[in-house]
């Protein structure tokens, strides 16, 4: 499976397939939803960052990867992925440190 379909949560592969099946209308999303065109607009930009994200050079920390789909996903906000992100190279750091003395 390709690494940006695993990306995406049930939800997200729900609302592409009733994409696909309104032949790419966002109008006729935004209908089946009961809202409006904008929303649907949003979510599918939201989307396409997730899959971008997912999508990336494979050489990429994968701590920092599934972070920035968090926030794509709006379950954290950008300023407390980067306070993880932080600590998690910080730890990275001292892990290294203390398997080189």
């Amino acid at each position: 499976m390709p690494r940006w379909i695993a990306a995406l949560n049930p939800e997200d592969l729900a609302f592409i397939k009733r994409f696909v099946l309104a032949s790419g209308s966002l109008k006729a999303v935004a209908e089946e939803y009961g809202v409006s065109y904008p929303t649907i607009r949003a979510r599918i930009d939201r989307l396409i960052h997730k899959v971008r994200i997912a999508d990336e050079d494979a050489g990429q920390d994968a701590f920092e990867r599934e972070l920035r789909l968090l926030v794509a996903d709006d379950a954290i906000s950008s300023g407390a992925a980067r306070r993880i992100l932080e600590a998690h190279r910080a730890a990275m750091t001292s892990q290294r440190d203390r398997r080189g003395r």
